[in-house]
């Protein structure tokens, strides 16, 4: 895996996008922790669930950004700042 600093430091992408993902990564992995230390099962069911949504979010912003379709980088990019809020 690349440190986030060689990461940012890549012309490729956006910069917008990198930070975006990197929070997104954040999170992820924070749910990760919180699902490998709950016990119920439903309460594991719903962050998997959250876990997901923030995963489709990276493939969305990879096929946006890689297929160069503003609309659909538009439309990813307020969704993804939306969860990221909450």
């Amino acid at each position: 895996m690349k440190r986030f600093k060689t990461f940012i430091e890549e012309g490729r992408f956006p910069l917008w996008s990198k930070v975006l993902v990197g929070g997104i990564v954040m999170k992820i992995r924070n749910l990760q922790t919180r699902i490998n230390s709950e016990e119920d099962v439903k309460k594991k069911l719903s962050l998997i669930s959250q876990q997901n949504v923030l995963l489709s979010y990276i493939s969305g912003l990879s096929v946006a950004v890689n297929s160069r379709d503003q609309k659909l980088l538009s439309k990813i990019k307020s969704g993804a700042m939306s969860i990221g809020k909450s």
